[in-house]
């Protein structure tokens, strides 16, 4: 669904998780500057070699910087990281920072030092979000109702009424829970239909008419704010 790559670049895999609508990936670039990370409405718990990171949502697209390296991820369902993580969503907006500054430093090191020396890092990030999330609240059932009404194309304000919530406080919980209003969440939500879309060789036009875009024009204006590139540079890439 949502927490899918619509395309995966080279030395990039992924598969479900055994955590509830997680995805549990590896990337092994094979450049220093990997592509740009496009907005999803997700967050990541990161593993690369002697550091565990998190990667907030974005609301724009993160361009790795630094050399290549071996990358394992956990990337959760849209909305439950924070209850994961035990950080309002909001903090972590556009950053990409240590796990150590969301947790206790000394559990992060042995952490750190587990997923290290183990032979397959990607399922040693997974168990670790397996035992945190056993000890955690479970997420607020109606975030997954929004992210489905959202995906689907659903306005905003017609969401608000089929979930029987008021429009300010589905701004508060959406804060908390990914990072933005219900707003930038379906402009994310409707970049991912579209590039799902393209990518399959739908023509641009189709593409904006059954993504949900006013017009091709306005599909285009969108990528290239949220990308940072027109779109067919991006399929390009």
């Amino acid at each position: 669904m949502v927490a899918e790559r619509a395309s995966a670049p080279p030395g990039y895999t992924e598969r479900p998780s055994r955590l509830a609508g997680a995805v549990v990936w590896t990337n092994r670039p094979s450049a220093a500057a990997g592509r740009p990370v496009l907005p999803d409405g997700c967050m990541d718990l990161l593993w690369t070699e002697g550091r565990l990171l998190v990667a907030g949502p974005d609301t724009h697209a993160y361009r790795p910087q630094g050399p290549a390296g071996d990358w394992a991820g956990v990337r959760f369902f849209p909305g439950t990281a924070p209850v994961f993580l035990g950080v309002p969503a909001y903090e972590l907006r556009d950053r990409r920072v240590d796990l150590a500054e969301v947790w206790p430093a000394a559990e992060v090191r042995r952490l750190t030092g587990r997923v290290d020396a183990a032979a397959d890092r990607a399922t040693a990030l997974e168990e670790i979000a397996l035992r945190r999330a056993a000890q955690a609240d479970r997420p607020d059932p109606l975030l997954r109702k929004v992210v489905a009404s959202l995906a689907a194309g659903r306005p905003v304000a017609r969401a608000a009424d089929e979930l029987g919530v008021g429009a300010r406080q589905l701004h508060r919980r959406s804060l908390a829970a990914f990072g933005y209003g219900p707003k930038t969440l379906a402009r994310v939500l409707r970049l991912q239909r579209a590039l799902a879309l393209a990518w399959a060789g739908v023509p641009f036009a189709e593409t904006a008419a059954r993504a949900g875009f006013a017009d091709q024009a306005h599909l285009a204006r969108d990528v290239r704010e949220l990308a940072g590139i027109p779109l067919g540079e991006l399929l390009r890439r």
